[in-house]
């Protein structure tokens, strides 16, 4: 946990906006140099600012969380929405006041003074004068401009607010999963936590900048339909009947939209948490060749949650429908009122009843119904981060700290210092894992240490071991007993636990460095060599979960770290058996007797002869401690586990020798290049068109994008027809007002003829003059009614049809662009899974799937829409004023520019946004995998910080892209503002336009424009930025794939034998790096059981990887005389059986674990776990064979998940096996049980083992010794043992003596035996 990255960002520069005054923030001047600086060069992560103080991550989560303790205090069912609303009502109630200004004052301003202008063109008008004409177009231009002043301002201080909150959450989340008691682990998952900081908390994003019209629209309504009455009369309230059907309507698909929003999180969590597993799982996957089986299950899911995501795009359509066409028919049931009435439509009603019912349909049917989606979507949202607070937690009392570092008081750490002597004193103890289950784990401890003792657990597997240490350091809830821990405890896990950072970091995991207890830690721990062999020492990077390095190398630097703390207790599960016996024997010696000689030890393991120097032995047995006492007491007993002590060899010490380096090579220079982690993949520039290509190509091809795009058009044809043709009517019905005001409707002058053809030509475009008369007679009141109302069904059934085509095609993208990706994922290199952690991957999987099936469509729809209807709205005013198209064009080039401008920036930055979310996945990963070692460390306010850190950097690039959003959207309105004063300014100008129904259209045209515009073209904008997430999936389904060579599908019986031949074998894991395998030539005859010795980096486990094609094999590998490049993948991986040193369980059943294919009965696996010894403890289970799985099979220890790896392969019976150090985790009898099952059930099979202790391989048929990728010697242990000079001879020689004689013997009487089988 280096906290350099961390340094770094605080040394970046202030935010701009920290420095601007009033003026610059309302105007937004602070972010045009962000434009400039986007457009000269590629905005990086270096160019971000520090985040405002104001949204600090850790502010704000100390702030909430402070909230959250008061509510779980004072009230019996805490909410966290009342929490939210505690921290943040100032600001929400201060937006409210602004909102309800900009709204009452300045909305209802701009109709009022449209109606006066409009009167000021009504037929043989004297109320208004040219003055006052000019001062009511005046007061127009005035309050249209300050209202977009301010509501961009309200709109970025809306999304701030919700980041805030989101942020907040995000802190509060992080911290609770720090608390998360055991219990609590087995109800959620790493999928539920990843959607709840990606998907969930995203909500708040959005939620606060509609929030306040949920009582903003009613009000609106009712002094609008008020307004309306006084100024117009009763007939233009008649559209209300429609918004009062429609207002409920909209309630209910809000509850619908949250109903599927719920179904959608929790079939998103269960996928999350699958890929999780899968990316997690990978090698072991690829080695059973289980590809197939996860492909089905994530598809299933997929299904089902995208099943719920088109419901609720199916809603999201009806309200983008609505939006369409709901003020329209509005306005036709109002016309249809008025002519029913027996008045005829004029300019002044029509446009004044436009207007308001403008303001009512953005209030009612945009702004209303997307605050209830959006409230409900995240009240949803709420309740799951509320649920997930309130998980159980671990009681963890505070500590002093031995030496200074910084402690947070909400994060309490595990023991009290105290005058009481160091140790451990258990009395009749008894806990459980689960409260809900009704057996106890532990029963009945009775467990004493004192101070400068080593004692040890040893056991059965599954016998409560691990569970006695997690007792100790709180982890487990006691049901009954006495427990008393004094003294400051440091904790080594059984399961290596590392993260992403170099070697140092993971050792001194935030303690202060001391030089030479580090070197000595370094020594003692084994690691001089290993960090020898590093390319940078102990600065070198390690990959996500430790990938980089040996099983052996994570256990001991697990180990170090651990030892590096200074504490008084020492608690170390089972650390010996993932290494090389004599490094086990070396670090027994020098670490746990020599570095920890003064302190209260508790070393669980399985290696019975470093048991006699301990002070004391606990023996358990079913979660009960059967027996204790000195290494000579136990011996003497009768107990079961005695008789293992017996036949153990007294000075057992097995494994390979080690020459130590005296000197500390491995702290490398300084100067040297420092080691980097492979940063994530960011394109720049602009989008590519192939992008475009792949997401319209996922929606079903050209045709159908084409089809889609035919609706839109006719659809916005038959909306501006609407408009058109109302213009159309209110100017015949002027004519026709006109000419009755003069008496003689018959008969009209030259003149009058001449005045009505001119504005004729405006009307409707025909130059038949002769038709006049035939026009306005076809054109009845009655006719233009029915014509205007088939307009309207028209425009209704269109959008609906519109709307859910197009939606229908998005899921199908979404459905397609998601399984192209898995594919491409699963099918990747191993290579691909090595450099990228797996926050990388989620990322993709969670918040870019997320934005492309709920975001993108929304922004597509939108842009579509609002494009075709800028289009449109300027054809029209162009109808009523041709030279209104000059100012058109200035500012349509004015806005491309400026587009183009911003888009260069702001698309960078959300790919920055993009990648700087990784690490906040990766990090809660992480967390969650080495959550005991980190409470047991008192590193939660390490981590803590570190993840406040991620969201800084996040929150950074976040805010960037709000601003540079915001700062676009008003300098556009700036500009519409204009456009909008010069279409109005230019009908006084021109002097020659009477007809108010042309003014009226061109003026509320040109009004729509001013929001619509910029809305536009920041969706337009929204739309790149969206589109990065669909280049970010696109990209996964470029990457290098598994080579499929020339393959011809092999015989169904092969292989018969088992033969397996290496030819000149060459291995590297990149084209860029070495070959760890060089020239390796070996033939392993059928049947034979083979042995792989050799040290750490020489080469054992890069055989498999070899084996399986899991890396560029140079050379050929012959199986029963096939090579493996010739045989298609799953038919070469199904082949061959793999015991794999980490075993791997996955979330489901235990039927699933053993046959995901189904191809075997129950009588085959039952059978299987007979074999192994499980078939009694799964037949107690409640399900049997269909029991659940927890996530990473923790509901199982980790000697038993090692024996359901072997009845894996016992299901599966395949000619070749290989062990991976498949014994390393298990107790002597076990390890037994394993080796007799092995020589049982595959007798006639290959076996390979990879071997850390010498008396597994010391009765194979052969022994192969690697070093440095080659093999050295490859024979009979027993013959090799001949060859004084060999190195086999000398690493058993090295054992001690009496060690190598009982490992001579074995070899002698193997020999023999072979020999007289032959």
């Amino acid at each position: 946990m280096d906290d350099s990255d961390s340094s770094e960002y605080k040394n970046k520069p202030e935010h701009p906006r920290e420095k601007s005054n009033f003026l610059a923030n309302l105007f937004f001047c602070w972010g045009l140099p962000i434009f400039y600086k986007g457009w000269v060069k590629d905005f990086g992560e270096d160019d971000l600012y520090r985040p405002l103080k104001e949204h600090e991550s850790h502010r704000l989560g100390d702030k909430l969380e402070e909230e959250w303790k008061l509510e779980r205090l004072h009230h019996a069912e805490p909410l966290l929405l009342r929490a939210i609303w505690r921290m943040f009502r100032m600001e929400i109630l201060t937006y409210g006041g602004v909102l309800f200004v900009q709204e009452f004052v300045l909305g209802m301003v701009q109709p009022l003074a449209l109606g006066k202008l409009m009167n000021y063109y009504s037929p043989n008008q004297t109320t208004v004068s040219i003055q006052q004409a000019y001062m009511y177009a005046g007061v127009l231009i005035v309050s249209s401009f300050l209202s977009v002043v301010v509501s961009h301002s309200y709109m970025l201080a809306c999304h701030h607010l919700g980041m805030k909150m989101r942020i907040a959450c995000c802190s509060l989340i992080y911290r609770k999963t720090l608390k998360l008691s055991k219990t609590a682990l087995t109800e959620t998952t790493i999928g539920q936590m990843i959607n709840l900081l990606s998907n969930d908390v995203a909500r708040f994003d959005h939620c606060m900048r509609y929030l306040h019209y949920l009582w903003i629209a009613p009000l609106e309504t009712i002094l609008i339909m008020y307004l309306l009455y006084f100024n117009v009369g009763l007939t233009s309230l008649s559209g209300f009947f429609l918004l009062a059907i429609f207002m409920p309507l909209q309630m209910v698909l809000g509850k619908l939209a949250s109903k599927f929003r719920l179904k959608t999180a929790i079939k998103t969590d269960e996928r999350v948490r699958n890929m999780s597993e899968i990316i997690c799982g990978i090698q072991v996957i690829k080695m059973y060749n289980w590809e197939r089986y996860f492909s089905k299950i994530v598809e299933t899911i997929r299904k089902l949650e995208i099943k719920q995501v088109r419901l609720a795009s199916y809603i999201r359509a009806l309200h983008v429908s609505f939006s369409k066409f709901i003020t329209r028919t509005s306005i036709f049931l109002c016309i249809l009122t008025y002519t029913l009435t027996g008045n005829r439509p004029n300019a002044e009603f029509v446009y004044v009843i436009q207007s308001f019912y403008n303001i009512i349909k953005a209030a009612l049917t945009n702004n209303f119904p997307q605050a209830v989606s959006d409230l409900a979507e995240t009240l949803v949202s709420v309740k799951r981060i509320e649920t997930y607070l309130l998980f159980h937690e671990v009681k963890t009392p505070q500590i002093k700290q031995v030496h200074k570092k910084i402690i947070h008081a909400s994060t309490p750490l595990i023991n009290a210092a105290s005058k009481k002597s160091v140790g451990i004193f258990l009395h009749d103890v008894s806990a459980k894992w689960n409260c809900m289950l009704n057996e106890n784990t532990l029963n009945d401890i009775n467990f004493n240490i004192g101070p400068k003792q080593l004692v040890a657990v040893v056991g059965a597997v599954g016998s409560g071991k691990t569970s006695l240490l997690h007792v100790i350091m709180k982890e487990l809830s006691l049901t009954k007993g006495v427990k008393d821990v004094v003294g400051q405890i440091s904790y080594a896990s059984q399961e290596p636990w590392l993260f992403a950072g170099t070697v140092k970091q993971n050792i001194l995991f935030g303690e202060q460095w001391d030089r030479k207890r580090y070197e000595n830690v370094i020594r003692v721990c084994q690691l001089e060599k290993d960090f020898e062999l590093l390319s940078y020492g102990d600065r070198s990077m390690i990959g996500d979960r430790g990938v980089t390095l040996s099983g052996g190398q994570k256990a001991r630097i697990n180990l170090a770290r651990a030892v590096y703390k200074q504490a008084d207790i020492y608690l170390l599960d089972d650390p010996l058996s993932a290494v090389d016996t004599h490094v086990g024997k070396k670090l027994f010696e020098e670490c746990i007797v020599g570095f920890l000689r003064n302190k209260c030890t508790v070393l669980v393991t399985h290696q019975l002869q470093y048991l006699k120097t301990v002070s004391k032995i606990y023996v358990m047995n079913s979660g009960k401690i059967t027996n204790s006492g000195t290494y000579q007491e136990i011996r003497n007993s009768d107990g079961e586990f005695s008789k293992l002590f017996k036949d153990h060899v007294l000075e057992e010490s097995e494994d390979y020798t080690d020459t130590q380096s005296n000197k500390s090579g491995y702290l490398c220079d300084q100067s040297e290049d420092e080691p980097s982690e492979i940063k994530e993949t960011r394109e720049t520039g602009s989008i590519a068109s192939r992008v475009y290509k792949a997401y319209f190509k996922a929606t079903g091809g050209w045709c159908c994008a084409i089809f889609v795009l035919a609706l839109f058009v006719i659809t916005q044809a038959a909306s501006s027809s609407a408009d058109y043709f109302i213009k159309f009517w209110v100017n015949l019905e002027q004519t026709r007002s006109e000419r009755n005001s003069k008496n003689d409707p018959l008969s009209k002058s030259y003149s009058d003829e001449i005045y009505l053809e001119e504005n004729y030509n405006k009307i409707i475009s025909t130059g038949i003059k002769d038709d006049r008369s035939k026009i306005d007679l076809f054109f009845t009141t009655d006719m233009c009614f029915y014509i205007y109302s088939t307009i309207i069904v028209s425009v209704i059934v269109l959008t609906i049809t519109r709307s859910v085509t197009f939606y229908q095609y998005c899921m199908s993208a979404s459905v397609k662009m998601h399984n192209n990706m898995f594919n491409r994922v699963i099918n990747a290199t191993m290579r691909f899974f090595n450099t990228n952690c797996s926050g990388r991957i989620l990322n993709r999987f969670s918040k870019d799937m997320g934005a492309i099936d709920e975001k993108l469509p929304y922004v597509l729809i939108d842009t579509i829409q609002i494009a075709l209807n800028v289009l449109a709205v300027n054809f029209v005013i162009a109808s009523v004023d041709p030279w209104i198209i000059i100012p058109t064009c200035v500012i349509a080039s004015l806005f491309y520019f400026y587009r183009t401008v911003f888009l260069r920036t702001s698309r960078n930055i959300k790919r920055i946004e993009a990648t700087t979310r990784s690490p906040v996945f990766s990090h809660i990963n992480a967390s969650l995998q080495g959550l005991t070692t980190i409470r047991a460390f008192g590193a939660q306010d390490i981590l803590r910080d570190e993840f406040d850190t991620y969201q800084d950097v996040h929150s950074s690039a976040f805010y960037m892209f709000l601003c540079c959003n915001q700062t676009f959207g008003f300098w556009l309105d700036f500009h519409c503002i204009i456009y909008a004063a010069l279409v109005t300014l230019s009908f006084f100008f021109m002097g020659n336009e009477t007809y108010g129904g042309n003014v009226g259209l061109a003026i509320t045209q040109a009004m729509s424009l001013t929001g619509m515009f910029q809305w536009g073209m920041r969706q337009w904008s929204e739309l790149e930025n969206h589109m990065t997430s669909v280049e970010r999936v696109v990209e996964y389904t470029y990457i290098e794939q598994e080579v499929k060579g020339d393959e011809q599908e092999p015989p169904k019986t092969w292989p018969e034998h088992g033969l397996l031949e290496f030819k000149s074998v060459y291995l590297r894991y990149a084209t860029n790096e070495p070959y760890v395998l060089n020239n390796l030539t070996f033939k392993i005859k059928p049947r034979e059981k083979v042995g792989i010795v050799g040290r750490t980096g020489a080469g054992k486990s890069s055989i498999i990887s070899a084996l399986f094609r899991l890396a560029h094999v140079e050379g050929k590998i012959l199986i029963d005389g096939f090579c493996t490049k010739d045989i298609p993948l799953k038919n070469m991986r199904s082949k061959i059986s793999i015991i794999p040193q980490e075993p791997v369980i996955f979330s489901g059943t235990l039927r699933t674990n053993l046959d995901p294919f189904n191809e075997y009965d129950d009588k085959h696996l039952w059978n299987a776990l007979e074999e192994v010894e499980l078939k009694e403890a799964v037949s107690e289970l409640r399900g049997g064979l269909d029991s659940k799985m927890s996530e990473g099979g923790v509901n199982f220890s980790l000697g038993q998940r090692q024996l359901i790896c072997l009845a894996r392969a016992i299901v599966r019976n395949n000619k070749i096996l290989v062990l991976d150090e498949a014994t390393a985790n298990v107790d002597p009898k076990t390890d037994s049980l394993i080796q007799s099952t092995i020589r049982r059930k595959f007798a006639d099979c290959t076996v390979l083992t990879i071997a850390h202790r010498l008396h597994t391989v010391m009765d194979s048929d052969k022994v192969l010794v690697m070093d440095a990728g080659e093999a050295i010697e490859f024979d009979h242990p027993h013959i090799l043992l001949q060859n004084q000079l060999g190195i086999f001879y000398g690493l058993v020689k090295e054992t001690g003596k009496s060690t190598f004689e009982h490992l001579s013997n074995i070899a002698k009487t193997s020999y023999q035996r072979l020999q007289e089988d032959r």
